[in-house]
């Protein structure tokens, strides 16, 4: 299941994230978006969870969750409308 990752501080890194979702289970991918010009992290990220359980239980718990001093929101990434600069996605 593809989830959306919204609301992250800059400083939050991309294998802190991984870390984080790696305690629901087994993560495919995990992708934080950085500005092409900048380098710095633009705030959100896509992780790729093959068990659907997992993947929810995931949602459940991180969802307005308090991450490097930013409340996070999680929900499944909707296909086409939410995955633009995901790995594979239609640019």
């Amino acid at each position: 299941m593809k989830i959306l990752v919204r609301n992250l501080s800059r400083d939050t890194t991309q294998d802190e994230l991984l870390e984080l979702f790696k305690g629901f289970g087994a993560v495919q991918y995990c992708t934080l978006i950085m500005d092409k010009e900048t380098g710095q992290s633009k705030g959100f990220a896509f992780v790729e969870m093959p068990k659907v359980g997992e993947a929810k239980l995931a949602i459940k718990r991180l969802n307005a969750a308090e991450i490097g001093g930013s409340k996070i929101r999680v929900k499944k990434a909707e296909d086409g409308k939410d995955t633009a600069g995901e790995p594979g996605a239609a640019q």
